[in-house]
């Protein structure tokens, strides 16, 4: 039995691929020890590819106000409120690693307002959401909330620009009905890799 596409756009080879981005490529796959699909359904379009990772990176790498989990909490939440499979079942993955609780991870992607998390994060995850869904409505009060869960001007620019990020992932990966790979599912459950 085959394995459906990962994509409905061609995929290429990585053997095809700009030496840059293969490198990339190959480099996630020792330390993964697998391709992300995402990583080969981006790379339909090569320079596109390279923008989604250099501002991914900057925006889930940086050690700014909020934690690599919470940063993974923000997507998940908002990629489950998106209906994006491709980026919760990936993020969930890597949230369950970086939080250390698959529980938690697991809660944040069904319903992060039932989930075991903290006041301020749960405030984070309104606020994503509200950008997510309704940015118009964003408003001084909404500052406010997140200020007083000692969040800086700082930390919500970075939880806007996450989830304005991952909103165009979501969008790409729903329209290309982007596949999620298997290992996702056992990572951070004490199975797979860890990223």
């Amino acid at each position: 039995m085959t394995s459906p596409p990962i994509s409905r756009f061609p995929v290429p080879d990585i053997a095809n691929l700009p030496e840059d981005l293969r490198d990339i490529i190959l480099g996630v796959q020792e330390k993964a020890g697998f391709v992300p699909n995402v990583f080969l359904a981006m790379a339909h379009r090569p320079d596109e590819l390279r923008a989604f990772f250099a501002y991914h990176d900057v925006l889930m790498e940086n050690d700014g106000g909020l934690s690599k989990a919470e940063r993974e909490m923000i997507v998940v939440a908002t990629s489950a409120g998106n209906g994006c499979l491709y980026c919760v079942i990936a993020h969930g993955a890597i949230l369950r690693i970086r939080a250390k609780n698959p529980l938690v991870a697991d809660q944040v992607a069904i319903n992060y307002r039932k989930a075991d998390i903290t006041p301020r994060q749960k405030a984070m995850l309104d606020f994503a959401m509200k950008v997510s869904t309704d940015s118009a409505s964003v408003g001084d009060a909404d500052f406010e909330t997140l200020r007083g869960q000692g969040f800086s001007d700082d930390d919500i620019w970075d939880i806007t620009a996450i989830t304005g990020f991952f909103g165009l992932s979501n969008r790409m990966a729903n329209v290309l009905s982007m596949r999620p790979n298997d290992e996702f599912f056992a990572m951070g459950r004490g199975g797979g890799k860890a990223k």
